[in-house]
C-alpha cells in the first residue's frame, strides 16, 4: 500500500528531528583550529616521552577548547574583598567542626603521616580544608573538570597562560601515563589543580606519595595520599616539626624596622605576645605582618608561615591555614578582631541570610555560608530596596531588618 504524503513528511521531519539531536549529543566541533593545535603538540608530547597511546586516551573527545575555562581565566574581579572577607568565607565554625571530625576519622592515618613527615596534623587538616573543603569540592560537577581538556584550553587560546599550560599539560599526560590515575578520574579545577590537596600536574610529580601502598600515588581518591602529599612538599621546603607558624602580638605606639629579626630583639622594641606567654625561642627570627592594618591584629611569623607560602604563595593563604589550624587544634582565636564595619554574622546565621535572600528573590546561589559576588550583590539589591546604604556586607543589622 502507498504511504500516503502526510505519512512521509511526518517520518521525513522525525528522521530530521533524530539527526539534529544526534548532532547536538556529540562533543563539540566547532574548533578546527584546537584541533591543528592538538595534533600539532603530539609531537612535542612525543619528544617528552609520551606514547600514543597516552595521548589518544587523554585527547579522546576533546574537541574544542572549554569555554568556561576561558571565561574563569579573563575573569578580573573588581571588587578586592577586604581582609576579614578572605578570613570570614575560610575560619569558621563549620570549617572548624568539619576539621575536628576529620582529625577523628582520620586519626590512624594521620597519626603515622605526623611521625613520617614532622608536620603537625592540624596543618594538614587546615589545607585540606582550604583547598577542597575536606574534599567536598571533588563531588561538584559543576567545579571539577577534565584536567587535559582545561589545560589545552589554557595553552591553546591563552596567551598568558599558554607557557605555563603547556608544561602543566605534559605533566599532566606523564600521570596518566604512569597509571597512578584513568583518564575518566584525571579531573581537577579549571586551572588543573588536582585531588583532595588540590596539586598542580608538575607539584604532584614532584611531591605525591603512595602513603597507603596501593601501588597508587592517588590524590583523588585516597586521603591518606592526599595528606601525606602535602606533608612532603612542607617538609622538602623546610618545615620546622614543633615549631609554630607564628605569634599574635601586641604593637607599642612608634614605627618598627622591616624584614627578620630575632624574637629577642623584637622583644626589645617593645612586642609581645597577645596570650601574655613567652616567646619559646628567643633566638628564632620573625617578620612583623599587619595584614589589617595597625588597628587589626598583628603578627611575628616564623619561618613556617613561609614554607606555607610555598603552597600558595600569598601571605592571606598561610595566615588562614595558621588561624584554621590553631583553631582546629583548640588553641582558640584571634585577642584581636578584623576591622569590620559591622557586626559579624556565625556561620549558621549567613546560610539563614542567603536562606532569606533567595525566599525574596535575590539570590539564586548556594547556600554555604560562604558571602561572595552573588551574596554581596543580593544583599546589596535587599538594602537598596528597603533604604539601608548599599553596602553589600553580610551584617547583623541587613538579617535583622530581614526577620522583621
Amino acid at each position: 500500500m502507498k504511504a500516503s504524503t502526510t505519512t512521509v513528511r511526518n517520518a521525513t521531519l522525525a528522521a530530521m528531528a533524530a539527526l539534529a539531536a544526534s548532532f547536538l549529543s556529540m562533543p563539540a566541533l566547532a574548533d578546527a583550529g584546537f584541533q591543528r593545535w592538538v595534533s600539532d603538540f603530539r609531537s612535542t608530547a612525543n619528544r617528552s616521552g609520551i606514547n600514543n597511546n597516552t595521548f589518544n586516551r587523554a585527547f579522546q573527545g576533546v574537541t574544542a577548547p572549554d569555554p568556561e575555562v576561558l571565561e574563569k581565566a579573563r575573569y578580573q574581579p573588581e571588587f578586592t574583598a577586604p581582609v576579614w572577607d578572605y578570613f570570614d568565607n575560610r575560619v569558621h565554625e563549620e570549617s572548624i567542626a568539619t576539621g575536628r571530625q576529620m582529625a577523628r576519622q582520620w586519626k590512624s592515618w594521620l597519626d603515622r603521616i605526623e611521625r613520617a613527615y614532622g608536620v603537625d596534623r592540624h596543618i594538614l587538616l587546615a589545607i585540606w580544608s582550604m583547598e577542597s573543603n575536606y574534599g567536598e569540592i571533588l563531588k561538584n560537577d559543576r567545579v571539577m573538570r577534565n584536567v587535559v581538556r582545561s589545560l589545552s584550553t589554557l595553552a591553546y587560546a591563552d596567551r598568558r597562560r599558554a607557557k605555563f599550560a603547556r608544561t602543566q599539560l605534559i605533566a599532566a599526560l606523564k600521570i596518566l601515563q604512569s597509571g597512578d590515575i584513568d583518564v575518566h578520574h584525571l579531573t581537577g579545577s579549571w586551572a588543573g589543580a588536582m585531588g583532595h590537596t588540590q596539586f598542580i600536574p608538575t607539584s604532584y610529580q614532584a611531591y605525591a606519595v603512595d602513603a597507603d601502598g596501593n601501588g597508587k600515588r592517588d590524590i583523588w581518591n585516597s586521603v591518606p595520599d592526599a595528606l601525606a602529599t602535602a606533608a612532603n612538599l612542607l617538609r622538602k621546603n623546610g618545615w620546622r616539626s614543633g615549631h609554630t607558624w607564628g605569634y599574635e602580638v601586641t604593637l607599642p605606639p612608634g614605627k618598627f624596622p622591616g624584614g627578620s629579626l630575632t624574637l629577642a630583639k623584637w622583644q626589645s622594641l617593645g612586642l609581645r605576645r597577645t596570650n601574655g606567654k613567652p616567646f619559646p625561642r628567643l633566638n628564632e627570627k620573625a617578620e612583623l605582618k599587619v595584614p589589617d592594618g595597625r588597628e587589626g591584629p598583628a603578627f611575628l611569623m616564623t619561618r613556617n608561615f613561609f614554607v606555607l607560602k610555598r603552597y600558595n604563595n600569598a601571605d592571606k593563604y598561610a595566615l588562614a591555614v595558621g588561624l584554621l589550624a590553631d583553631h582546629i587544634a583548640g588553641y582558640g582565636g584571634l585577642e584581636r578582631d578584623w576591622n569590620r564595619p559591622f557586626t559579624k554574622l556565625s556561620f549558621a546565621e549567613k546560610q539563614e541570610l542567603q536562606e532569606r535572600l533567595r525566599t525574596f528573590g535575590y539570590y539564586d546561589g548556594p547556600i554555604d555560608g560562604k558571602i561572595g559576588s552573588g551574596s554581596r550583590a543580593a544583599i546589596e539589591a535587599y538594602q537598596k530596596r528597603v533604604g539601608m546604604t548599599p553596602d553589600g556586607h553580610p551584617s547583623k543589622e541587613v538579617l535583622s531588618r530581614m526577620r522583621r
